[in-house]
């Protein structure tokens, strides 16, 4: 099969539009495989721009593990920004991949990775520009398998009528699934065409595919029903789990970008999964259980990532990282192999209660010592035991209290705004929280030059947590906190002008919350904000709230729904959610004994350190948690400059 390169037409554009260079490829580390020699070829898509998408760690893993096997091909693609995609259209060039500038659509497989509902009407620009066609069920079988995959595709109900099949979970091991599950189709002939394969797909369990599913609705405009439509075709799709994560030493040869991206840093995930139990968090309720890796994995890895990359930066990632039984030693090893070199450590996510000042210590050994940030994400004591962040106040000025006594002098605490059972003084709370934080740090640090930023963001109910039946606050609600909590920030004479409150306003968090626990009803609305220039809702220069309310108003009037139905209305406990044959494997009635829970302001340990509490991931996916410590120690490096 012979493919050719639409750079000699794309390149004549890119002198016309804005930072070009991101469009170029040819990055260190990129792969570039003859196209005829592969049996499966994927595009593995971010719906961002590629300044944003390029250090996504999910996509850097698939990419590098897809292109070690010789039958396989994986190629990059990401979002165009709307000056050159009009220029495209225009000279009809369609959506290309960054390695050799090849139609997307000439590809087996278009793999896109959500990490924000926001990103689906991203999907709609990438497919219309792909010239591929937008529905799923008017492909023709020379078009890809439009796969979904990320965090935001644990319910893809609002994206089925665009999508072929949604993987969800670890995609590692089913990447590999459903790449011999198209090799094998392929061989064979292709029998039954297009259905033939998504049969297979969705017989194996290696992904759900929303068009062997029939969805009914009762009178009440509450889901009835969601239902497979043939006999081979599971009633329910559970999430894939990856074990044993040091036998996955992704990536190792991560690509080194030519343009400006959010982070330029080696990352380094220490471990999957999180058993904390933050009832807002869904990223830690479907990622677990807890599988670290070790620190002689953690080791080769980093040693390996900065000679591939020549980056100065590593990131100790995971959903907590200061939580890894031996983050002690792994910190402190580390920046004693790279004490003498410009190679600097960060842990981009830490909780109070798991940081000390020992380890800010080794993170800053040689000589960066930038602001501590940290989440109490509640302001007040009570609301914390609603979310079960299990932090009190006292831990956090005890931390604070330390690191500004050792030399720090700025902090950074986030929020949300709008969590379940809220108040204004939970809200105003935090205003007191950060005055305190400045008076500890200034009795600690002799100086009155301390500084905190207060960053917050309104609460979204998510699929697959206690709060999946919890109203969301309205936009009205969250505006009016924020500004008084940040009026009561300006009035206070003594540390106002020390503190500084960023936020954003309600209405993207509101078009968020109705994405992310919407049904298939929400696909016309999707596509008419697309239509109607909708792209980009990530960023807020590009993000039109009234395009949303527009087109929920007109497409949702039908069904005798609304957008609040979809976001300030409560779920009942035995109310059909869009999501609920979708397996995360937690049990929900445990979810909605969480959810009274948080209510009565209950608190639920890690069991990581207490024992199980049976939310049913563990004998539900046949896993376990996987933690240390193992009592390894890392060898000294034979070459510690990398001077």
């Amino acid at each position: 099969m012979t493919v050719t390169s639409l750079y000699p037409r794309l390149e004549p554009l890119l002198t016309q539009v804005a930072k070009p260079v991101q469009y170029i490829g040819g990055e260190v580390n990129s792969v570039s495989k003859p196209f005829a020699d592969a049996e499966v070829r994927w595009v593995l898509m971010y719906p961002d721009t590629y300044e944003v998408g390029q250090p996504n760690q999910g996509l850097a893993i698939l990419y590098e593990l897809l292109n070690e096997r010789d039958w396989l091909l994986a190629e990059r693609s990401f979002s165009i920004w709307p000056d050159l995609a009009a220029l495209m259209r225009e000279a009809g060039v369609p959506q290309f991949t960054w390695e050799n500038h090849l139609p997307v659509r000439d590809f087996d497989v278009l793999g896109v990775s959500f990490s924000t509902e926001l990103g689906y009407t991203n999907l709609l620009e990438a497919l219309d520009l792909a010239q591929i066609a937008l529905h799923a069920a008017d492909r023709g079988e020379d078009e890809p398998l439009v796969i979904a995959g990320g965090h935001a595709a644990f319910n893809p109900e609002p994206i089925a009528d665009f999508i072929d099949a949604a993987v969800l979970g670890d995609g590692e091991e089913a990447a590999l699934k459903v790449s011999a599950i198209v090799r094998q189709w392929k061989t064979e002939g292709r029998p039954g065409g297009r259905a033939g394969v998504l049969r297979r797909l969705a017989a194996s369990r290696v992904a759900y595919v929303p068009s062997l599913y029939e969805v009914s609705y009762a009178d009440n405009g509450e889901l009835a029903a969601v239902t497979p439509i043939e006999a081979t075709v599971p009633d329910t799709v559970a999430k894939h789990t990856l074990m044993e994560l040091d036998e996955w030493p992704y990536p190792s040869r991560p690509i080194v970008p030519l343009a400006e991206t959010v982070h330029e840093r080696y990352s380094v995930e220490i471990f999957r999964g999180c058993t904390r139990g933050c009832r807002f968090c869904q990223a830690g309720m479907i990622t677990r259980p807890v599988r670290e890796r070790n620190i002689e994995t953690i080791g080769r890895m980093v040693e390996g990532g900065i000679a591939a990359t020549g980056l100065d930066e590593v990131g100790l990632l995971s959903l907590s990282s200061a939580d890894h039984s031996e983050i002690g030693p792994i910190t402190s090893q580390l920046a004693e192999r790279y004490s003498d070199s410009f190679v600097s450590l960060s842990l981009p996510s830490t909780r109070v209660d798991a940081f000390n000042i020992d380890l800010a210590d080794e993170l800053s050994r040689n000589g960066r010592r930038s602001g501590l940030t940290f989440a109490p994400e509640g302001g007040s004591e009570r609301l914390r035991k609603v979310i079960n962040k299990q932090v009190s106040e006292d831990d956090l000025i005890a931390t604070v209290a330390a690191a500004f006594g050792r030399g720090w002098r700025q902090v950074k605490l986030y929020f949300m705004c709008g969590l379940p059972t809220e108040t204004d003084e939970d809200v105003l709370a935090i205003a007191d929280m950060a005055f305190r934080v400045i008076e500890t740090g200034r009795q600690a640090a002799g100086t009155r030059d301390i500084r905190c930023t207060i960053s917050i963001g309104g609460f979204v109910p998510k699929a697959h947590t206690p709060f999946q039946w919890a109203a969301q606050a309205d936009v009205e609600t969250i505006d009016r906190r924020l500004r008084a909590l940040k009026d009561k920030v300006r009035s206070d004479r003594r540390y106002g002008r020390f503190v500084t409150v960023r936020y954003h306003d309600g209405k993207p968090g509101q078009i968020e919350g109705l994405l992310s626990r919407g049904d298939r009803r929400l696909g016309p609305v999707i596509e008419s904000v697309w239509r109607d220039g909708g792209k980009l809702d990530g960023w807020s220069e590009h993000f039109s709230y009234d395009r949303w309310e527009a087109a929920a108003e007109r497409e949702l009037a039908p069904h005798g729904i609304d957008l609040a139905w979809y976001t300030t209305r409560e779920r009942r406990h035995r109310e059909v959610l869009p999501w609920d044959h979708l397996d995360a494997g937690l049990d929900r009635e445990w979810l909605w004994q969480d959810y009274e829970d948080a209510i009565a302001e209950a608190d639920v340990p890690d069991c990581r350190w207490s024992g199980c509490y049976n939310c049913g991931v563990c004998p539900a996916q046949g896993t376990e948690i996987q933690i240390g410590p193992t009592g390894r120690s890392l060898l000294p490096l034979q070459v510690v400059s990398t001077h």
